[in-house]
């Protein structure tokens, strides 16, 4: 599933094509949607803006185009009448300008939130503070987090009403990056270990918000800079070497009670083991531990 910093350069790139444009055309094979059509064409876009996981596209009349890519949806970006990357049969949603046409294809989540619904929206009323948005709000999110007493502190940074943004790969990058044993729950963690977990996903996701290649290896190992090899540190690299320690990385789908390690390597397609696991290097994350580090880069 895309995470956070996906979903922010997707709100950037349809900006920079779409963004202040009239909807010349907008069509849809799902019913609700293209009843729309008569209420978006000739409206201008305002704005695009990526919510944790969520992408908006807001209206002038005050409605917005919500998407959610889950596992399979992408948005694409084509000049008008060049061809497309993907049959026409699995566009969503298409909004047609004079200079661009934005396809979203295989979304499972795609609807009109109608002028003024935005903060009543089922989903969208309870995300958590957006690790990426400049207002973040970080005492909130520890505050969300702390509701969860509970809760492996792995599940927890992933859980989008606590704060929105981070999944699988910046959990565990986050977690390895501070040293702390993911399988502590988060009433296990001092209130410095939550900040600092906080910190570093904002730190590493915020690094990827430009560029063709995430990287988060260069944060999470002291003094490694890669040109080649991994991108990350722990994220679907089980049986592999740690890049600080040398230690074999570890894999589980399991709970706090119980770590059925995966012999790795483990697969990344879509709905594969990589999506659902949560790796560590249990040298530099033992049990027990809250965290070593109170900044990923030091």
């Amino acid at each position: 599933m895309p995470e956070g910093d996906t979903i922010f350069r997707a709100a950037a790139t349809l900006s920079r094509a779409i963004g202040g444009k009239i909807v010349r055309r907008f069509h849809s094979p799902l019913p609700a949607l293209a009843a729309s059509a008569a209420q978006l064409e000739g409206r201008r876009i305002e704005r695009v803006e990526a919510r944790g996981k969520n992408l908006l596209i807001h209206f002038e009349d005050g409605s917005a185009l919500h998407t959610h890519m889950r596992m399979t949806g992408s948005w694409h970006i084509y000049r008008p009448g060049e061809a497309w990357q993907k049959p026409a049969r699995y566009a969503r949603a298409v909004i047609e300008t004079d200079d661009f046409v934005a396809v979203c294809f295989n979304a499972p989540v795609v609807d009109r939130i109608p002028p003024g619904a935005i903060a009543s929206h089922p989903s969208l009323s309870k995300l958590g503070p957006d690790i990426l948005k400049a207002d973040f709000d970080a005492d909130l999110a520890r505050r969300r987090l702390r509701e969860r007493a509970g809760t492996p502190i792995g599940e927890a940074l992933m859980n989008q009403q606590a704060l929105a943004g981070i999944g699988n790969i910046y959990k565990s990058e986050s977690l390895f990056a501070c040293r702390v044993d993911p399988w502590l729950t988060v009433g296990d963690l001092p209130d410095e270990s939550l900040d600092a977990l906080i910190r570093a996903a904002r730190e590493l996701m915020s690094q990827n918000l430009s560029g063709p290649t995430r990287i988060t290896a260069h944060a999470g190992a002291r003094g490694f800079f890669p040109r080649r090899g991994p991108r990350y540190c722990v994220y679907d690299r089980a049986g592999e070497p740690c890049l600080t320690c040398g230690e074999p990385i570890r894999a589980s789908r399991a709970s706090r009670a119980s770590r059925a390690d995966l012999p790795g390597p483990s697969s990344t397609s879509p709905g594969g083991v990589a999506s659902r696991v949560t790796y560590w290097c249990p040298a530099c994350q033992p049990p027990g531990s809250t965290g070593a580090l109170s900044d990923p880069k030091t």
